[in-house]
């Protein structure tokens, strides 16, 4: 098993629009249809009224593409839709998911004309809902358009330059090592390497990792910070073309290791931070903006029950009693 360090399990689960999309359903839209469908085939029913087209012909640019009880979905409500599923599913081609997420879309459309036919929207609890849901979508709406004007390619380029240049540079090595179960193991491939056995043979035969013994027991280049530090330790101190003259112990096992190669490691490019950057570049715009409209608001906080909250004890005191439940803000 390599030195390298492992990165911790993460487990994700992701539920959005889960009323709406059925995941399995998208899932099996992209599979091929291996099996001929038992059901005959019906007739062609007729088209559907479509948005007027385009110049010379052209298709429109939202089409009708289903009409549920006279009710039309637009080519673009589905567009919206599939910005609502996992990741996994938003960057893949709206025409690979685009039968599943239509049937889902009917059927939603069903769901709410039935829902309507039975006055739910004059519900008190649906009215406090549709209120924080729509509050939400204004939010976010607002939110990511002031971060679309702001975070620019130029800001971007900027805030990569600065984030390099206050980089240290960090030392790397490029090495192999050769694993084995026992110290002993260990000795015997150390004294095979002083008789002259090339160290890329005795790892492609010896080595207990089978990846890297594969590649002669090449590592290649890694930072201290990646491996294990017993085995970062002994690595980092060698120096280029040495081979350890004694085995090193981690929780893995014994390992020789040769160091092939010594550098400060180039920094990172623009592809690799472009995320990492576009993140602290959205996070401080709206902090920034958050800290503005908090600095210009009024903005009272009571407890739980509706009271209001004691004022700080000044140093030395008691602290004051919570005014009683309902005692309205001075």
């Amino acid at each position: 098993m390599s030195p390298r360090l492992r990165p911790l399990s993460v487990a994700v689960v992701c539920c959005a629009v889960a009323g709406m999309i059925g995941m399995a359903g998208i899932a099996a839209a992209q599979q091929p249809n291996t099996k001929a469908s038992p059901v005959a085939p019906q007739p062609a029913a007729p088209q559907p009224a479509q948005a007027p087209a385009g110049k010379a012909g052209q298709p429109a640019k939202d089409p009708v593409v289903a009409i549920v009880n006279g009710q039309q979905i637009h080519l673009s409500e589905l567009e919206i839709a599939q910005q609502s599923l996992p990741q996994q599913y938003r960057n893949m081609p709206l025409a690979t998911v685009f039968p599943a997420l239509l049937d889902r879309l009917i059927s939603s459309k069903l769901v709410e004309e039935d829902a309507r036919k039975n006055k739910v929207t004059d519900d008190p609890d649906f009215k406090k809902r549709m209120a924080f849901v729509e509050d939400q979508v204004i939010q976010d709406f607002w939110l990511k358009k002031l971060i679309a004007e702001k975070v620019t390619p130029e800001k971007m380029k900027q805030a990569y330059d600065e984030k390099v240049k206050n980089m240290p540079p960090e030392d790397e090595v490029h090495a192999r090592h050769i694993l084995v179960a026992t110290e002993p193991e260990a000795k015997a491939i150390i004294a095979d390497l002083k008789k002259g056995t090339p160290f890329d043979k005795l790892a492609k035969e010896k080595s207990t990792d089978k990846a890297s013994g594969a590649a002669g027991g090449d590592l290649g280049w890694f930072k201290k910070t990646d491996m294990v530090k017993e085995f970062a330790d002994a690595a980092f101190a060698m120096k280029k073309g040495s081979v350890s003259e004694s085995p090193v112990k981690t929780q893995f096992g014994y390992h020789v290791i040769k160091v092939e190669d010594r550098r400060q490691a180039p920094p990172p490019t623009f592809d690799e931070l472009s995320e990492q950057i576009r993140q602290d570049l959205e996070r401080d715009i709206v902090t920034a903006m958050l800290n503005q409209l908090r600095a210009n608001a009024k903005i009272e906080k009571f407890n739980p029950d509706g009271s209001t909250p004691a004022p700080p004890a000044a140093p030395g005191t008691a602290p004051a009693k919570p005014a009683a439940p309902g005692t309205p803000a001075k």
